[in-house]
């Protein structure tokens, strides 16, 4: 008889002990199939939060850069004439949408907007007027009270239907066609004679000119209303809007004492970096 025989035999003799190992590699399968599973698991949840990671460093990044991007257009409006902005953004329209992008998410951050305010205030008027929003951004205005007023909204770049893009220095408009001009956190450039000349040139004898700014902008608040009424206007009202803004309003009047007077000065709005 050959050792395999015996080996044989004795296997035969034993069947108890094939059955329990039988059992106890049935046992083992399972639990090997179920720590692969967790092991695969575990991969594929670490693959994913590595993927989820990775999306948020891109994102991240990527608000930099926008932030860093909004903030360079933002100097070169307050440092640039009404012009060279319009050039500027006629060649590159993405620019304009990256800076109105990012002006929308300073908004969030106010208080409030003077912008509310200037709409309730045209909302009260009974009469139909004809009004010029300058530096309207998305044409909120018009947006809100088209429907009882005339309002033509203007901007460097057309972001929808309601804009007409041009330099705010050089309205395509008439002589002494609009009752009320608005600047709302619009006066912007280095020729802030021009943009305040334009404006009475296109308003009507006793017409307002509103004006709605930064507090911290103001060099001096009566040497720029002193400015302004020189140009051919008279101040009607004043009002602080907190201690973010100040809302003004001029009236045109017939006489002009100077085209260019001393004071009319506002420092450009910055923007640090985060």
């Amino acid at each position: 008889m050959t050792a395999n025989t015996d080996v044989t035999e004795k296997k035969k003799k034993r069947p108890w002990r094939n059955k329990l190992a039988e059992i106890e590699k049935k046992k083992r399968g399972p639990k090997k199939k179920k720590y692969r599973a967790e092991n695969e698991n575990i991969q594929k949840n670490g693959e994913n939060l590595e993927e989820e990671e990775e999306l948020d460093a891109i994102g991240e990044a990527k608000k930099k850069l926008d932030s860093g991007r909004f903030r360079f257009l933002n100097e070169k409006l307050y440092t640039c004439t009404g012009s060279e902005a319009y050039d500027f953004f006629k060649q590159d329209p993405t620019s304009f949408q990256c800076y109105h992008k990012g002006f929308a998410d300073q908004v969030k951050k106010w208080p409030n907007h003077p912008l509310r305010e200037i709409i309730q205030w045209l909302q009260k008027k009974s009469e139909k007027l004809s009004v010029f929003d300058l530096g309207c951004g998305e044409a909120k205005i018009a947006e809100a009270v088209g429907d009882k007023h005339n309002v033509r909204s203007f901007d460097l770049v057309a972001v929808n239907d309601r804009v007409e893009s041009c330099d705010m220095s050089k309205l395509p408009a008439e002589d002494g066609s609009a009752d009320i001009v608005i600047f709302c956190l619009s006066l912007m450039g280095t020729n802030l004679y021009d943009f305040v000349r334009e404006a009475r040139r296109v308003l009507k004898i006793g017409g307002i000119l509103k004006i709605a700014e930064v507090s911290s902008r103001f060099v001096s608040v009566k040497m720029f209303c002193e400015a302004i009424s020189k140009m051919g206007f008279e101040m009607s009202n004043r009002r602080d809007l907190t201690d973010y803004f100040i809302m003004f309003e001029f009236r045109k009047i017939a006489k002009i004492e100077k085209s260019k007077p001393f004071g009319l000065k506002l420092k450009p709005c910055l923007y640090k970096k985060r």
